[in-house]
């Protein structure tokens, strides 16, 4: 019973993690209708940023390496950079392409993801580089010693840091100004431009909160995977919680998460034996396709009637 305690305790701090990088997806795509497939490659230019400031401003301005003020300086840069992405993909890409289908932004999307991987790796490398955050990676001596659990203190962190940021995030949408305005652009377009909503404004903050939420995903999982090329996949492993959860709710991203980072690592261990092993990787989507049979819309997906 110990043993399943601290699987499924790993399990749900990886599911806050995964539900933290679903979030830049519900965002956009509760404003805009659009499902950017380059949240993961935000999630790698994010990361690889702020490592590369990390790595140039101790030679600018003749900081210490290291220091606590480099890391500032590299994350305040790294959000501005960031925000002025989210800003002009929206201001250049994608306002151009209102009201048109669907399929043509999901493609401009897809064309977008090369492009800021390209970007990225261009201005700083293609290296694959290590981010420490000053947490380790090992168990918390006082659950260890009086339950015999094994939990990191990393893993314990980076939950932390991404559900505070998922649940200000729902408080913020949820109860100010902007976040009702997000909402009455998300249930219509028209409706909230006949009211003076500034559509192309909320468009705006929302990419840029994308892009500061893509940050912190792009620390957290670059600090435990490094900063390299396969951060672009973290997108990818979002897509059940999406399913899960629904693509434009944000307490479902949080659901989906903790249902996706449980079940992976409970199945790892106790169905992974009899079938070889190694399904924690696809079991996911495997779980998201027999939803996808029961209830295609998500747990708090509106459910969509097209009468004919």
């Amino acid at each position: 019973m110990q043993f399943f305690f601290e699987v499924l305790i790993g399990g749900l701090l990886s599911g806050v993690l995964y539900a933290l990088v679903a979030l830049g997806f519900v965002l956009i795509y509760k404003a805009s209708g659009v499902f950017n497939f380059a949240q993961g490659a935000m999630v790698f230019f994010a990361a690889l940023t702020f490592v590369g400031f990390t790595e140039v401003l101790p030679a600018w301005f003749g900081l210490e390496e290291g220091s606590k003020l480099v890391f500032a300086l590299a994350f305040v840069l790294a959000l501005a950079a960031m925000v002025v992405l989210g800003i002009a993909t929206e201001k250049i890409v994608l306002r151009r392409l209102v009201n048109q289908p669907h399929i043509t932004l999901f493609m401009a999307t897809i064309g977008l993801t090369y492009l800021v991987e390209g970007i990225a790796q261009g201005i700083w490398g293609a290296n694959v580089r290590g981010l420490d955050l000053g947490i380790a990676d090992e168990p918390i001596g006082w659950i260890m010693d009086s339950a015999n659990i094994l939990v990191s203190k990393f893993d314990v962190f980076a939950a932390s840091v991404a559900g505070v940021l998922v649940v200000s995030l729902a408080l913020f949408f949820q109860f100010t100004r902007v976040g009702r305005a997000l909402r009455a652009v998300a249930d219509d377009h028209q409706a909230a431009l006949s009211i003076g909503i500034p559509l192309q404004h909320i468009w705006a903050i929302v990419w840029g909160v994308a892009g500061f939420v893509a940050l912190v995903a792009g620390l957290i999982w670059g600090s435990r995977n490094g900063v390299q090329f396969a951060l672009t996949f973290t997108a990818l492993k979002a897509l059940p919680v999406l399913i899960l959860g629904g693509f434009t709710s944000v307490p479902g991203a949080i659901l989906g998460g903790l249902i996706i980072g449980s079940t992976e690592k409970l199945a790892e261990v106790y169905i992974g034996p009899f079938v070889g092993g190694g399904i924690e990787s696809w079991f996911p989507y495997i779980l998201a396709l027999g939803f996808l049979l029961v209830r295609p819309e998500g747990l708090f997906g509106e459910r969509h009637i097209d009468r004919v």
